[in-house]
């Protein structure tokens, strides 16, 4: 399948950014984002769903991914694929309440995307590709597939990666090479409609971490739990959660 390459920007635009400015609310890391998000460049999939690409929005991503690194509880998960279970390839760590989370800076990174998107970001799932034969394969995030519209943003941290996007119904991919602290911002009913994946590779590639930041998903009535509970199957199951 044809991939069709969106943005590669080899100087990340992050390191004009002073990471001494928000020290106070960073808890004292060296990282600061780009509030204005000024080289966002909004990407229209269809009519209905939309992908921003924030070149460098986030100065310092090494410092943020050394902490992480050390400090998150790291754990290798396995999942049923149609019918066996297999071991993920990536490690992942999670904040189920990003308020509750050990680390201002993170608090921090939620604020600033709540304040331009105008919702409460808080939930927060990580993923450590080790290196380049760490990847995701084709899946929408849960439970965000099943709202209307949503906003997921993810923020790569460490090594370059491609960031592949294309319909859910299958066709031609589209491709965002993502450096570290560049944000992709999935909008609309991206989830609903389409798929994404983080591919493994051959070209050796150093670690990079995603982290997913998303909303309270609204309630859903006793209806409407059944009949999804109820037509959860095996492929169901084998969609990731959170991961890009």
């Amino acid at each position: 399948m044809a991939d069709d390459a969106l943005f590669d920007l080899p100087t990340p635009a992050g390191a004009d950014l002073d990471v001494t400015t928000d020290l106070h609310l960073t808890g004292g890391l060296r990282v600061a984002v780009d509030h204005t998000f000024g080289t966002a460049e909004r990407i229209p999939l269809d009519d209905t769903s939309w992908v921003d690409h924030v070149h460098g929005w986030l100065a310092g991503d090494q410092a943020l991914m050394d902490m992480l690194m050390a400090e998150a509880e790291w754990e290798q998960r396995s999942r049923w694929m149609y019918t066996r279970e297999v071991t993920e390839p990536r490690l992942t760590a999670e904040y189920p309440v990003i308020a509750q989370a050990p680390h201002p800076v993170l608090h921090y990174l939620a604020a600033a995307l709540t304040a331009h998107y105008g919702r409460s970001f808080t939930h927060l799932w990580m993923n450590w590709y080790r290196d380049h034969n760490d990847g995701t394969g084709w899946h929408a995030d849960r439970p965000a597939d099943r709202q209307a519209e949503a906003v997921i943003p993810v923020l790569s941290l460490g090594a370059s990666r491609r960031f592949l996007i294309r319909p859910e119904v299958g066709g031609k991919s589209r491709t965002i090479l993502t450096h570290g602290g560049d944000l992709v911002v999935m909008g609309g009913r991206t989830q609903r409609d389409y798929r994404h994946s983080v591919p493994q590779q051959k070209p050796a590639a150093g670690p990079r971490l995603s982290l997913n930041f998303s909303i309270d998903p609204p309630r859903r009535s006793r209806r409407d739990a059944t009949r999804h509970d109820n037509g959860s199957g095996p492929r169901e199951q084998a969609r990731a959660d959170l991961s890009g």
